[in-house]
């Protein structure tokens, strides 16, 4: 594929003729390419239980055919040839003969061993000094603090009830519906 990351393109056909931008991600398998703010798409992301409902727009890959490089020297859109200069092939410009040069993009660092490991243990240390922080004061809460059901941690059954005393027996507790104030039914309709 004559296009490489990095080239500045100008669109030549379909709805973001004339635009101009650089080049993102070659798709050589499909002789795509995705121009940053060109081809732009939208896509509705449903809301879930964990996220908000949101709308993204991304850039769409483009045919290769429909984009053309432009010329550093004369501006103007041209296409690719190549030359053979020092036992290299090297790109030109068919319009002015200048060679284009490949602009190095940085790709993402990816992650080594070492360093994914450093990076946990450091997320490690960070997660202890924050259970410390939160840890309970209380012998029960520490107690609870534990792996234990949710209607424990959340006192459900601790002995700590609204009706009673925390060390009453239940049998001696009061388990009488309390009084419900319900307005008195009036006959007919609507009123």
């Amino acid at each position: 594929m004559k296009l490489h990351t990095g080239d500045t393109v100008v669109v030549i056909s379909g709805k973001d003729k004339g635009k101009s931008g650089t080049i993102m991600r070659v798709l050589p398998e499909k002789n795509h390419v995705v121009i940053g703010g060109i081809n732009m798409r939208t896509r509705h992301i449903k809301k879930t239980h964990q996220e908000a409902g949101r709308i993204l727009r991304y850039e769409a890959s483009l045919d290769a055919s429909k984009v053309m490089i432009i010329d550093a020297k004369t501006k103007k859109p041209s296409r690719i040839g190549y030359v053979m200069k020092d036992g290299k092939k090297v790109r030109i410009a068919k319009v002015s003969g200048e060679e284009v040069k490949k602009i190095r993009v940085p790709k993402a660092k990816k992650e080594t061993k070492k360093e994914k490991e450093e990076t946990t243990a450091v997320s490690a240390e960070e997660k202890e000094e924050k259970a410390k922080v939160k840890a309970p004061k209380t012998a029960s809460a520490k107690a609870s603090a534990g792996k234990q059901p949710f209607w424990k941690k959340m006192q459900f059954g601790s002995g700590v009830d609204s009706q009673g005393a925390p060390d009453e027996a239940r049998s001696k507790q009061d388990h009488s519906i309390p009084s419900q104030n319900i307005p008195p039914k009036t006959s007919g309709r609507g009123s």
